[in-house]
């Protein structure tokens, strides 16, 4: 079969690899279609921490955010999941340890990240192998392209209801990436008034085409008391002005990542009373997204600037654009 490998950074191909077979307690499902985020591009730079740390290693077969149909399971996995169409769990725990056991497995010390850590081969390729217990249905509502949006969107659920918010509670975005706006469709969807704030008009235009009026570049951020701040940008700079910024009493979610470390001001965090909430992984929130997704209170799709076929991923990993992509921050491929 065909599937994306990156064998050095900067250097990716599709190549044909050996189909997996399914072992007991595993099924193969053919993927339709998957997205391609920061990470990904991350291992093709190598620039990814795990890279350094050791849970990753060159070759890599990446792909995290995807949805298939079920082909084939193995020993001890009921024959009714052959035909059906899922998407999954990335993080695998060992499934014995103290967390897994608290159903925290995607903080289990010794987890397997599909297409991430541990060199699990992740979702760019035509089939994935992955456990029968990482799966999550897709009813017929949650069409392919939504069930690819289903991780990405998992994540943003988790840091909205880290936000606790309230109707009509005023929620401040940094970052109108995928996450930042999947953020701010979770929090209008529970009534809150959402602000993003953004780098440039180009992403002031689009964020306000997805009806969102109240966007803001840095010079121009109106001084209102903020209730909620979600920090979903790479600026190692952000962790630090979410606090400033996060009303006496209110939360700080930090689901962001920066490329280096960010500082924060504890005595800020205490002399204001805010709660703060670390966000990794969609796990617990797959569920909650696709029933969102289903009943169309969010809907992820005018986010996918373009979608491509595999064959064209090493080139757009390498930064090229594709032909006629729309101002979207998403590209999917279709396999």
């Amino acid at each position: 079969m065909k599937a994306l490998v990156i064998t050095a950074p900067h250097r990716a191909e599709v190549a044909e690899v050996p189909e997996p077979e399914p072992v007991p307690g595993e099924v193969v499902v053919d993927v339709h279609r998957a997205g391609i985020c920061g990470t990904d591009v991350e291992f093709y730079t190598g620039e990814m921490a795990y890279l350094h740390s050791g849970h990753a290693a060159f070759p890599m077969r990446i792909g995290h955010e995807w949805m298939g149909t079920v082909s084939a399971v193995g020993a001890g996995v009921d024959d009714a999941w052959v035909g059906r169409r899922v998407t999954g769990d990335t993080m695998l725990g060992c499934g014995s340890c103290r967390r897994c056991r608290r159903g925290r497995q995607h903080v289990c010390e010794r987890r397997v990240e599909l297409g991430i850590r541990g060199g699990r081969p992740g979702a760019l390729a035509e089939k994935l192998a992955t456990p029968v217990g990482s799966l999550h249905p897709l009813p017929d509502a949650v069409d392919d392209v939504q069930g690819a949006m289903v991780e990405p969107g998992g994540n943003a659920f988790r840091a909205v209801r880290a936000a606790a918010l309230a109707p009509a509670d005023r929620c401040l975005i940094l970052g109108p990436g995928t996450i930042g706006l999947l953020c701010a469709m979770f929090a209008r969807a529970a009534g809150a008034e959402v602000h993003l704030l953004a780098r440039d008009d180009g992403s002031i235009v689009f964020a306000r085409s997805l009806g969102f009026d109240s966007v803001w570049t840095a010079g121009r951020l109106p001084e209102l008391p903020w209730d909620a701040v979600i920090d979903a940008s790479n600026d190692a700079r952000l962790p630090a002005r979410a606090l400033e910024l996060v009303e006496p009493g209110g939360r700080v979610v930090y689901i962001g990542l920066a490329g280096s470390p960010s500082l924060l001001d504890t005595r800020d965090l205490a002399l204001k009373d805010v709660t703060a909430i670390g966000v990794l992984s969609a796990s617990p929130g797959l569920s909650g997204t696709i029933d969102a997704y289903a009943a169309g209170v969010v809907d992820p799709r005018p986010l996918i600037a373009a979608t491509v076929a595999l064959d064209e991923l090493p080139a757009i990993l390498a930064g090229r654009r594709p032909d006629g992509a729309g101002p979207g921050p998403k590209l999917h491929v279709a396999i």
